[in-house]
């Protein structure tokens, strides 16, 4: 059974990167970069959700959605720090990823922030667009995050346990709060075409950014000299240790679905049993 009235809380974890090796993931370093992406476009982008959210609170009439939002942008900053200290760490350790997140603030700062010169109702208008970006963006990381708290294969290739938990606690909280967003969005405005038309924004820029951003990572990565192909991707979606394509496509088309409410994907129930048995979240207590 799902826990009733859960209250989003952000914890304020800690991880220690000291031993963190290049190929967190052994003998896979295509699969180690294709997943650090996560670290190039989290920071920038989940920042860029907490500001847009909290432009959005003074819009909310209903008390319960507003402490759940507050909730989610507590919870957002945080992941945003975290991912941000594993750049740090590959930055220390030779892989600099700067020229590919200075694209994301740009993307995320000038691109998609707040436009000057706007009429009011402009304005609202906007801000509604970029909430229901974001609730198409969340649809994905329920997806990834229900995935990665079901990914067995990390288990048995011996993923560093320190990445593996920063993951998983991200994972948890993404499925914790995956109906926020889109709440948020039907309090706004309830119209399928605008979450239809926000998702096909939204895929498959995300799909082009991952597959550049996998591609910067093998190409910077200065230990190794390796190829992203689409086998190598293929294969280790085989092994359990990627998604597999076809999967998220699958995810992807479930958003259209007129009956579609993200409470369907994952389980808040295993999610909060992993946020109480995660070392950096126990600790964060």
């Amino acid at each position: 059974m799902e826990p009733d009235n859960l209250v989003l809380q952000p914890r304020d974890v800690r991880f220690d990167w000291s031993t963190l090796p290049m190929h967190w993931v052994p003998d896979e370093p295509v699969t180690t970069h294709v997943m650090n992406v996560l670290h190039l476009l989290l920071p920038e982008g989940e920042r860029w959700f907490v500001r847009t959210f909290q432009q959005a609170v003074p819009l909310i009439s209903d008390d319960t959605l507003r402490e759940d939002v507050l909730g989610f942008i507590g919870q957002e900053a945080m992941h945003a720090e975290a991912h941000s200290e594993v750049l740090d760490h590959l930055l220390a350790n030779g892989l600099d990823p700067r020229p590919f997140t200075r694209q994301m603030e740009h993307v995320f700062q000038r691109i998609l922030g707040p436009k000057a010169g706007l009429t009011e109702e402009q304005a609202r208008e906007q801000l509604i667009e970029r909430v229901a970006i974001v609730a198409a963006v969340e649809h994905f990381t329920a997806y990834l995050g229900d995935w990665m708290l079901n990914a067995d294969a990390l288990d048995r290739a011996g993923i560093h346990p320190v990445m593996l938990d920063l993951l998983r606690w991200h994972a948890a909280e993404e499925v914790e709060h995956r109906s926020v967003a889109y709440d948020l969005m039907c309090h706004l405005d309830r119209r399928y075409v605008r979450r239809a038309r926000a998702m096909l924004l939204v895929a498959p820029v995300l799909f082009w950014l991952w597959v550049r951003g996998a591609r910067f990572m093998v190409r910077a990565d200065r230990t190794t000299r390796v190829r992203l192909t689409w086998r190598e991707s293929m294969r280790a979606g085989r092994r359990g240790l990627l998604p597999k394509l076809s999967e998220i496509f699958r995810a992807f088309l479930r958003y259209f679905h007129p009956a579609y409410h993200p409470r369907q994907e994952g389980s808040t129930s295993q999610a909060v049993a992993y946020l109480a048995s995660s070392p950096a979240a126990r600790e964060a207590h």
